[in-house]
């Protein structure tokens, strides 16, 4: 690729980039579009809808600029709880790396590249049409001494990853034990889960819970609460609700169409009232759902598992470390999530049926990752004219036209493969859900896993050894020739991710800003809704957002030495990442649960995981430039920073695991003093009910048009 070509998708880019932004300070004015941009604030009562036209409301302006970036830590924490701490403080960790990475790569790596003469010289005169190859260490001679300062580059960028990384991992740990002592007593604290209940002809699951758990811990077990099958409920539920909507819609608008004729066709015959109809039919609906939810009630509708509450936190973090019973696939235990945190549909009541579907999943995501090959072949095939000429003849003639051949090997590549990745995090979401796990909080993070590896494989490995799974798979299946291999195919594809980090990363987070769907959605459901209506204020998607930010991380600490032209775009994406989601926390996301920070392991595995990379690389491509001296020095890195892991696996990790001893008795001993706690302990009992089995009230009176259909008590 040219410069030119990479001037082109930085100019479309931007342009797209400024797009998104004049039209976001316009639209976000609006009355019709604050359940779009301002959802959070409207449903606080903090924003409310102004009717009265101002001119002002059509002139973009800066202004949320000014305030996302004067929002401190604190402010942060209250609006999105730890876990958005811990996503921005991700954000401002790569802008703290590739400031310092740019400064060494833009003022003493890329100079040095440019100096050498492996592949050519670079042409001042005609810089435009300059391979992005000569910015890139494959342009440094062989055996230059020169090769020296990349070398040194990468000791001095490795040690300050890992100091920044320490520090974070202390900082985020102490904010999450700083965040446990300053919480009031939450559910989730007393309370574990209990999966794979030993069955008994005598006695229903409720009553083995009870036996076994007044038995073991007599003086500190309080109650449980069995899950039941309520799939079916939910249904019911939802098609309830769905139907109450529809009926509060047609009496509160006069332009809707309450009666349709009867009779044949529909053209003769007595009117009928749609809203009696609905009426009825919701009364049905209803009544169906008081006989599912008594026969739910039943213990023959018991599932194997339970929520069994304890005294003090102390207690329930003892019997979730502690075997239960001999037969270790009996009474398992694990930490309850948090009461809005649990993710009701699925319950895998047994080991044997946790474990057949985790197998399943890996199956599915690995024929998933197999077939993604496909659109990385076709994007790989765009980036090389030739190819496309030999396989499309009749293209020939379009792509000798300079600024189409730009636009189809700076940008329509990076842009198909963007296209395709929207599909990865609600795929990999849909694969954690059916795996087993209890929470909303797990199915994330274990999502934002595969999501993350999905991509490191796919777009990175796959892109660099040209899409095909056979040959990736061969090189890691020969560890010796992979620093070698590496060395060849990675610089080789410098271009390909220095235009995919403008398309994908500029473009996407300009896009998360604009809201592009659901602003679409808005304008075609605005007909068919009113402004008072109920709405769902959203949740930051991390298995989306959190893979992306640690991806581009990736490429800077992999290419920083290689081809450190990356390095200020990639800056200039978490620049705008750091204002953008700033804005999106105070605004439109609001925390659905809280894990108190448990992302942040994932962040440091990502970081050090590149860091690794990136020394196999350099071993590679020292020892291609025939500089065997310093391909042989760079081997003690990868070990150092292996360890260095570990120490923080040991030193840190345990804190994201569960809390400590002293803690959880420090807690407890402030409780004793504490005369809320009596009535803590009463609502505790009622907190994971399962919201299909709360009772529903039906009103059959017709004539009130405020009353609401169905509520829940």
């Amino acid at each position: 690729m040219i410069v030119s070509a990479l001037l082109t998708s930085v100019g479309i880019n931007t342009a797209l980039c400024v797009l998104f932004f004049t039209l976001y300070s316009i639209l976000r004015k609006q009355p019709s579009n604050y359940k779009v941009y301002i959802p959070r604030l409207l449903a606080e009562g903090t924003s409310k809808r102004r009717s009265i036209f101002i001119l002002e409301r059509l002139i973009p302006s800066t202004s949320w600029v000014a305030k996302a970036w004067r929002l401190s830590e604190e402010e942060l924490l209250a609006v999105s709880g730890l876990d958005g701490v811990v996503f921005m403080r991700t954000i401002t960790f790569s802008l703290k790396i590739f400031t310092f990475a740019g400064i060494i790569g833009m003022l003493v790596l890329l100079p040095v590249n440019c100096w050498g003469h492996q592949l050519k010289d670079i042409d001042v005169a005609d810089f435009v049409n300059n391979s992005l190859d000569v910015f890139t260490i494959s342009n440094v001679n062989s055996g230059s001494r020169w090769l020296w300062v990349h070398f040194s580059a990468v000791y001095v960028v490795t040690g300050f990853i890992c100091m920044l990384l320490f520090y974070e991992y202390k900082y985020i740990s102490s904010r999450r034990i700083s965040y446990f002592y300053s919480s009031k007593p939450q559910p989730h604290h007393f309370t574990i889960l209990v999966r794979s209940i030993p069955t008994s002809s005598s006695s229903s699951i409720s009553d083995s819970v009870e036996s076994f758990f007044n038995e073991l811990y007599p003086s500190t077990y309080l109650s449980h609460v069995v899950v039941r099958r309520t799939s079916k409920i939910r249904s019911l539920l939802h098609e309830a609700k769905t139907l109450y909507k529809r009926v509060t819609q047609l009496r509160s608008d006069p332009t809707q169409k309450k009666y349709k004729h009867g009779g044949l066709f529909g053209l003769f015959g007595q009117k009928n009232n749609i809203i009696e109809q609905y009426e009825r039919k919701l009364e049905d609906i209803e009544e169906n759902l008081r006989l599912e939810q008594t026969e739910a009630s039943l213990a023959g509708e018991e599932t194997r598992a339970a929520f069994v509450l304890f005294k003090s936190r102390l207690s329930a973090a003892t019997a979730f470390h502690l075997q239960q019973s001999v037969n270790p696939t009996h009474w398992i235990t694990e930490l309850a999530p948090e009461p809005r945190d649990v993710y009701w549909p699925f319950f895998s009541e047994s080991f044997m049926r946790r474990w057949i579907s985790k197998l399943v999943v890996v199956v599915a995501s690995t024929l998933f990752t197999m077939l993604f090959l496909i659109p990385v072949i076709v994007v790989q095939g765009l980036t090389n004219l030739s190819q496309l000429e030999v396989l499309f003849p009749f293209l020939t003639s379009i792509l000798t036209i300079k600024f189409v051949s730009q636009i189809v090997t700076g940008y329509l590549p990076s842009l198909i493969l963007q296209l395709f990745l929207k599909l990865v995090p609600p795929a990999m979401e849909f694969l954690s859900s059916i795996q087993g796990y209890i929470s909303h909080s797990d199915i994330e993070i274990s999502a934002s896993n595969k999501v993350l590896w999905f991509t490191i494989w796919n777009v990175f490995f796959a892109t660099v050894f040209s899409g095909s799974f056979l040959s990736t798979v061969n090189i890691f299946l020969e560890p010796k020739n992979i620093p070698g291999k590496l060395a060849v195919a990675v610089p080789a594809q410098a271009s390909f991710f220095i235009t995919y980090v403008v398309t994908q990363g500029w473009t996407s987070v300009s896009s998360e800003l604009f809201l592009v769907f659901p602003f679409i959605m808005s304008l075609i459901t605005k007909p068919f809704s009113r402004s008072d209506d109920e709405f769902e204020v959203p949740s930051i998607p991390y298995h989306r957002d959190l893979p992306r930010v640690l991806f581009f991380g990736l490429l800077g600490i992999t290419y920083f030495f290689l081809a450190p032209l990356i390095l200020p775009f990639l800056l200039a994406y978490f620049c705008l990442a750091y204002i953008i989601y700033r804005n999106q926390f105070i605004n439109v996301y609001a925390p659905k649960y809280e894990t108190a920070g448990k992302f942040w392991p994932i962040v440091h595995n990502s970081m050090i995981f590149s860091l690794v990379l990136m020394h196999i690389i350099a071993v590679g491509i020292f020892a291609l430039k025939k500089l065997s001296l310093a391909s042989t020095l760079i081997l003690p890195l990868p070990v150092l920073t292996l360890l260095f892991n570990e120490y923080c696996r040991k030193r840190f990790l345990p804190i994201f695991v569960a809390y400590s001893a002293e803690s959880l008795i420090k807690k407890d001993k402030e409780d004793q003093n504490d005369p809320r706690i009596i009535e803590f302990y009463h609502n505790l009992v009622t907190a994971y009910k399962d919201p299909a089995l709360v009772p529903i009230q039906f009103s059959s009176n017709i004539d009130s048009r405020h009353s609401p259909l169905i509520s829940q008590g």
